[in-house]
């Protein structure tokens, strides 16, 4: 059975996997993202390819930054700048495949292959974490775009300007979400996620009226994109997405918005806004959806 080494790069941590083409996982591991500069970078997952290569028929990677297709150059490397014009197929010394794709892109190939999309026409995907990403699917297809860009969610405005305080990257940040409340409730962290929604689940208002505010904010951009695409399913992912109360609170602010809008709802069909199948693990499980269709190992569709 051939197996694969798929790794998530994000400005924290590298998480990686290794996962056949049924989507059977077999190691699942992260460490700490070396940040000082693209050699130590480069050396670290190096080391990686080199402990798995001789068990593996391909190298998967998740990166944050636009990806030029079919180069897989990677533009603007997010919380790490020195990946900006960078091929890792090039930096990297393996004999298997090497595919590279966008994170936002690889969460939304992973709902297509085994998860909340693989029986949907038209779905979008939102990871909520720094700030929002994503991606779109028309017809069963991930849309890319000209430039490799659709789907950058983040780039949309909350108002008439596109100042970063009123673009939905700040706006729809699940991180600030849960500093705000950390600091308003004077917990000891400002990044303790697990309390925010332990105070939550216990009611404190002032966590409640932040939280609301933030999910009243997602379902505005849902029914902002609905209003133009007209999708069946919305997924909801990143790390926030393992506590229900997300996806809940947000499924309740969008039936609040159509309330208050009778025309809009009278016209517009609601779109189902679930959970990701793959929450925090769906961007090891795109990239190797899309190693998979780039070999030709399988075919859009197919799920093995």
């Amino acid at each position: 059975m051939e197996k694969y080494l798929a790794i998530d790069i994000g400005g924290t941590d590298v998480k990686y996997a290794i996962i056949d083409r049924e989507g059977h996982q077999w190691v699942l591991n992260k460490m700490r993202t070396v940040t000082t500069s693209l050699a130590a970078f480069v050396t670290q997952l190096q080391r990686l390819v080199d402990h798995y290569q001789d068990e593996i028929s391909g190298i998967a990677i998740s990166v944050p930054g636009r990806v030029q297709h079919p180069t897989d150059r990677i533009d603007f490397g997010g919380s790490l700048p020195f990946l900006n014009g960078v091929c890792l197929a090039d930096e990297l010394t393996a004999v298997v495949p090497i595919v590279v794709e966008n994170d936002g892109k690889a969460a939304t190939l992973a709902e297509l292959w085994h998860g909340e999309l693989k029986a949907v026409n038209n779905g979008l995907v939102l990871v909520l974490g720094t700030a929002v990403g994503g991606g779109l699917v028309l017809n069963h297809q991930l849309v890319r775009g000209d430039h490799d860009q659709a789907g950058e969610l983040s780039f949309m405005t909350s108002g008439s300007q596109f100042t970063p305080q009123l673009m939905y990257g700040s706006q729809g940040s699940a991180v600030a979400m849960i500093e705000t409340i950390a600091e308003t409730i004077h917990l000891a962290s400002r990044d303790d996620g697990p309390a925010v929604f332990d105070a939550l689940t216990a009611g404190n208002q002032e966590a409640l009226a932040i939280f609301t505010t933030f999910c009243r904010r997602i379902a505005t951009l849902i029914q902002n994109v609905q209003t133009l695409v007209d999708v069946h399913t919305v997924v909801i992912g990143g790390g926030i997405a393992a506590q229900p109360l997300v996806t809940q609170t947000i499924n309740t602010e969008l039936d609040q918005l159509r309330l208050a809008s009778p025309l809009m709802a009278a016209t517009l069909s609601r779109p189902h806004v679930v959970t990701s199948h793959y929450q925090s693990r769906a961007n090891l499980y795109g990239a190797l959806y899309q190693l998979l269709l780039t070999t030709n190992a399988i075919k859009v569709g197919q799920l093995s």
